[in-house]
This record gives structure tokens, C-alpha cells and sequence, in this order.
């Protein structure tokens, strides 16, 4: 008898599988091991969840590509840095910040009558904060001595008595529209309001409460001042305009003149440092001084500069701007009963047109009532 063939030998050959089986199988296959690609309806419904993700991210993608070619073009298209404004303003590569400053008035700017090079004062500290904000620590702050007529043209004087060209001048400078006309001017935000006051000796008799009580009297002012517009449009007294408010008091004390004005600010620190001898009276003057930066034609660094202001105003952390009044100011109010030296707030400040990136944090915005 002839040998069964073993399993897998050559032996009777199994008749072919119709075509239609075989996919049958495979199909059936293919079901059992991927329960997910079942057949008949089951899979074309696979096959449309498959479609609508391959749209949704599509959909997504686009939204993206729009939103990252907005954000590039508003980017391109909008205000400066600040990295770009300092680019602008001249600042990389400046060592040194030269700011022009008043020496004279205590409280406010005064430097140590000892040979060095010690300034103190309310405007100091005022600069030293807007140069920080600039990069430059207070090691690297040049403060020169500037004259009221000079603020304009921003001329200061070093030690040698050569005139210098400063680069920002904190000097007591109100703002008035004519000054703001001026195309060698430019303004930051104000960063202390005050009023005009007068000072006379202390055996004055009666009060001054206007400044048309000053006719025919001796008077002495800053020259080319807003004090003195006033004072010539209110009397017809000889006035006697000076660089220095501090010769103009001196004056005073010896009996040159009968009374000094100017700003209650400037003028406290003299009643204070002679208690004795001077008397403040407080005028009645709607106008409110507003001091603030000279920059000259620098745009940028007027950007810069009121960046500064605004984030000593909006900021709650930064305490710079209460801290430098709290050390020079306010002490002078108790030598300065009645009069309105110098408002306790700092001046309200807009947010500057100055880029920041998504990250950087923003500090809010107040609203600023017009002056």
C-alpha cells in the first residue's frame, strides 16, 4: 500500500480557493485583529471620522498661520521698543548721562558748597530715577550746573565753566505753550505740579495775598520766567530778574529787595533754611506750575523719559517718586504753614507708545484728566 503523505508534503494537491473566498477570509482576517477597520458600514463611518480630524487640523493650521502673520505685521508695523527707542536716543554705546540741574535751592537741587560733587534734592532724585531707568546707575550720572535761561537751549556748565551740552535737563522747568512751541523744546509728562508764591522778610507788614499788593515794591524773580510774566502782567513793581533765585534772596535778607516769588516749591527751602528772617505767603493764582523734563528734539528719549514717569505713577511697587518727596518736601511743609508748597501725588502719567512683547508685563493704565 502506498504511504500517506505526512502534513505539508507533496501528496494530493487541495483544490484552489475561489477568488471571492480567499478575500472573504482575508477580510474576516482583518476584522479579527483590528476591531476598529470593521467592515461594511462600520468602516466608511472610520473613514469620515478620519476625514473631519484631517479638516479640523487643517482648520487649525490655517487659524494659526493667520494669527502668527497678524501678530508679525502688527509687530513690524507698531510702536518702537524700548530696546529700539534707546537705539534712537543715542544711548548704547553713552558711558555717561549729563543732566543739567539747578545748585542753588534747598529741597530741591543743591549742591555741597565743600569742593565736591554732592548733589541733594528732590529734582536729584527725580533724575537719578529717570536715569536708572536708562540704564545708567547713579555712579554714572554727570549733574551739571544749568541757569534758568540756559534750560532751553539745554547750555549747562562743568567745573571749568565751559558750557556743555546735557543730555536731559531736571531743573525746575514749567511747562507754558509758548515754551512747548519752542522746536528746541521737548517735554516729558510733568512730574511735580506747584504754585507761585511770594516771600518777604519776616517784619513785613500785612499779608500778600495777590501779587497786584506788590505795587511799587521791590521785587526779585528769575529772569525769563513764568514768575515773571505773571508778576509784570498783575503790578507795575520794579522787578529785578536774576539767574539764581538764591541771589535773589540773599537779596532779600539784606534788604535790597522787598520780596521775592516764584515757586512756593522753590521758595520753601529758603523760609525753612531761614526761619527767622523769612515769611511765605500764599497768593491767589488759579495757574499750576508744572515741572518736567527738558529733552530737547530727542523723541525718543522723550518716549523713554515718560516711560520712566509712567511706571513710577502706575506702578504700586515703585515707591521712587513718594520716597524722593517724603525726603525733601514734605520736611519743608512745617517751616511753610498756609501755603500749598507742592501737591503730595505725582502727577498723573499716560502709558507711552512703547512695543511690549506678549510676556513682558504691562502695568495698568489710568486715565488722565486734560490740563
Amino acid at each position: 500500500m502506498a504511504k500517506k503523505p505526512a502534513d505539508g508534503e507533496a501528496g494530493v494537491k487541495e483544490p484552489p480557493v475561489p477568488a471571492e473566498e480567499a478575500g472573504e477570509a482575508e477580510e474576516q482576517e482583518t476584522w479579527t485583529a483590528h476591531p476598529s477597520l470593521e467592515a461594511g458600514p462600520s468602516q466608511g463611518g472610520g473613514r469620515s471620522q478620519r476625514a473631519r480630524r484631517f479638516r479640523l487640523a487643517a482648520w487649525v493650521a490655517l487659524v494659526l498661520a493667520a494669527v502668527v502673520v497678524g501678530t508679525s505685521v502688527l509687530w513690524v508695523t507698531g510702536p518702537p521698543t524700548e530696546a529700539e527707542l534707546r537705539d534712537k536716543a543715542g544711548l548704547f554705546g553713552k558711558e555717561r548721562l549729563r543732566v543739567g540741574v539747578k545748585v542753588d535751592t534747598p529741597g530741591i537741587a543743591l549742591q555741597e558748597q565743600n569742593g565736591n560733587r554732592v548733589f541733594k534734592g528732590f529734582d536729584i532724585q527725580i533724575a537719578y530715577m529717570i536715569a536708572a531707568d536708562l540704564g545708567y546707575p547713579p555712579d554714572k550720572v554727570d549733574f551739571l550746573a544749568i541757569e534758568t535761561e540756559d534750560r532751553a537751549r539745554m547750555q549747562a556748565r562743568d567745573d571749568h565753566g565751559r558750557s556743555v551740552r546735557v543730555d536731559l535737563v531736571v531743573a525746575t522747568f514749567s511747562v507754558t505753550p509758548a515754551r512747548k512751541q519752542d522746536p528746541s523744546v521737548g517735554f516729558s509728562t510733568p512730574y511735580l505740579y506747584t504754585e507761585q508764591s511770594v516771600v518777604t522778610r519776616s517784619d513785613y507788614q500785612g499779608d500778600v495775598t495777590s501779587l497786584g499788593q506788590l505795587k511799587g515794591r521791590r521785587v526779585c524773580t528769575l529772569g525769563t520766567s513764568t514768575s515773571e510774566g505773571e508778576l509784570e502782567k498783575a503790578t507795575r513793581a520794579d522787578v529785578t530778574g536774576k539767574n539764581l533765585i538764591s541771589d535773589c534772596v540773599a537779596g532779600l535778607r539784606k534788604g535790597d529787595y522787598d520780596a521775592v516769588t516764584t515757586d512756593a516749591a522753590l521758595l520753601a527751602g529758603f523760609v525753612a533754611q531761614f526761619p527767622k528772617e523769612l515769611r511765605h505767603h500764599d497768593i491767589a493764582l488759579e495757574k499750576t506750575e508744572m515741572w518736567a523734563v527738558n529733552v530737547g528734539p530727542n523723541a525718543a528719549l522723550r518716549t523713554l523719559v515718560d516711560l520712566a514717569l509712567y511706571r513710577s505713577y502706575a506702578d504700586p511697587r515703585d515707591q521712587r517718586w513718594e520716597q524722593a518727596y517724603n525726603a525733601y518736601i514734605e520736611p519743608l511743609l512745617t517751616a511753610n504753614p498756609g501755603v500749598s508748597v507742592a501737591q503730595a501725588e505725582q502727577p498723573c502719567a499716560s502709558p507711552p507708545p512703547v512695543r511690549r512683547w506678549p510676556w513682558e508685563r504691562s502695568l495698568p493704565a489710568r486715565e488722565c484728566l486734560s490740563q
